[in-house]
């Protein structure tokens, strides 16, 4: 039916769902009209870069005119920043796997809510590059963990959970399909690893603890690039993860700063 799933029993029971972190709740908010027409939900790490992608495609579809913005939809809450762009919907998802992952459980349980269907979701940001030219920009076809692992990793009440971090591959090509009119952004299809961690996880020897030494880094850093991995940030396996179960047609991309 295209429509967003929820695998979750007990809201069935629930009087209210309230999602604490976005300022909004089935009592409190008619979802069904403030977002039942959202076709494209775009996330990304930064309260600010979203604002201005909201901005950027209200200009881009014609829906602003010079100077004016839209207002943040989770304005009662610090946490999370949520912009309307017409059919598409911004928002942040702060930085981190338990970050991005408070907001992905409370989104998809706003676009089941709001009765939406068909939607895809895109994660938008930077990342580190491996062994790609600067500037570039990584279309996930799988996030893997630092393992290489196409994997998620939740413990669950003291469980191992281990969920898949498949993408959808037929989006993929879509967007590399676009990527042909914009030259000035060298774009490829890899793997993408995701980390716990910004320092030690990703292999970096500038933090305020560092237990290896950079002989280790680069043989690190080499096994991953034969294993497919084409940059390296610290959302994607959750994202993947949580879109997966629920039926969200999800990509991520990340561009790799020059």
């Amino acid at each position: 039916s295209g429509l967003v799933l929820v695998k979750n029993p007990h809201l069935d029971l629930m009087e209210e769902d309230v999602l604490y972190h976005l300022d909004l709740g089935t009592k409190t908010h008619n979802l069904p009209e403030m977002f039942g027409d959202i076709k494209f939900v775009c996330v990304g790490g930064s309260p600010k870069r979203m604002r201005a992608f909201a901005q950027f495609m209200r200009r881009e579809l014609g829906l602003a005119g010079p100077g004016e913005d839209g207002p943040d939809t989770c304005g009662g809450s610090d946490r999370y920043a949520m912009y309307r762009a017409g059919p598409v919907l911004c928002i942040s998802h702060g930085m981190g796997i338990p970050s991005i992952s408070i907001m992905l459980h409370e989104l998809i349980k706003l676009l089941h809510h709001a009765k939406c269907r068909d939607v895809t979701i895109i994660r938008i940001g930077t990342s580190g590059g491996l062994g790609i030219e600067a500037g570039s920009v990584v279309i996930t076809d799988t996030a893997v963990d630092s393992s290489f692992q196409p994997r998620f990793e939740q413990v669950v009440l003291g469980d191992v959970v281990v969920r898949s971090t498949e993408l959808d591959k037929g989006l993929a090509e879509e967007l590399l399909a676009c990527s042909r009119d914009l030259p000035d952004f060298p774009t490829l299809i890899g793997h993408t690893m995701c980390t716990y961690d910004f320092y030690e996880g990703q292999g970096r020897l500038d933090g305020a603890l560092c237990s290896f030494s950079s002989e280790k880094k680069l043989e690190y850093l080499r096994r991953a690039y034969d294993a497919g991995v084409r940059n390296i940030e610290m959302e994607s396996t959750a994202f993947a993860a949580l879109c997966g179960l629920c039926g969200l047609k999800g990509e991520s991309c990340g561009s790799h700063p020059s």
